[in-house]
C-alpha cells in the first residue's frame, strides 16, 4: 500500500503539470520579407496595426486594424506594389 506521503507527492506533480497556465494569446503578423517594406508603409499611411501581409503575385496583400474615433476599429485591406 502506498503511504500518504509517496500518494501527496504524486498528486502535486500531477497536479503541477496540469495546472500550468496558457500563455496569454498574441497577435502573430505574419510578412513575407519581400513584403515588409509594403506592410510598413500601409501601417505608417493607417496608423493602424498590422495583421498580415501576403505576396499575390507582383503585389502584396496588406490587412491592417485601424482603431475609430469611440467607434469599432475596422480592417482595412489594401494592394500594394512590390
Amino acid at each position: 500500500m502506498a503511504t500518504f506521503s509517496s500518494i501527496a507527492a504524486a498528486a502535486l506533480v500531477m497536479a503541477g503539470s496540469a495546472v500550468l497556465p496558457a500563455p496569454a494569446p498574441t497577435l502573430v503578423a505574419r510578412a513575407n520579407s519581400d513584403c515588409s517594406e509594403a506592410a510598413d508603409q500601409v501601417v505608417e499611411k493607417t496608423g493602424g496595426q498590422l495583421l498580415s501581409a501576403q505576396p499575390s503575385g507582383d503585389s502584396c496583400i496588406i490587412t491592417v486594424l485601424v482603431q475609430g474615433n469611440g467607434q469599432r476599429p475596422r480592417k482595412v485591406t489594401m494592394k500594394v506594389p512590390m
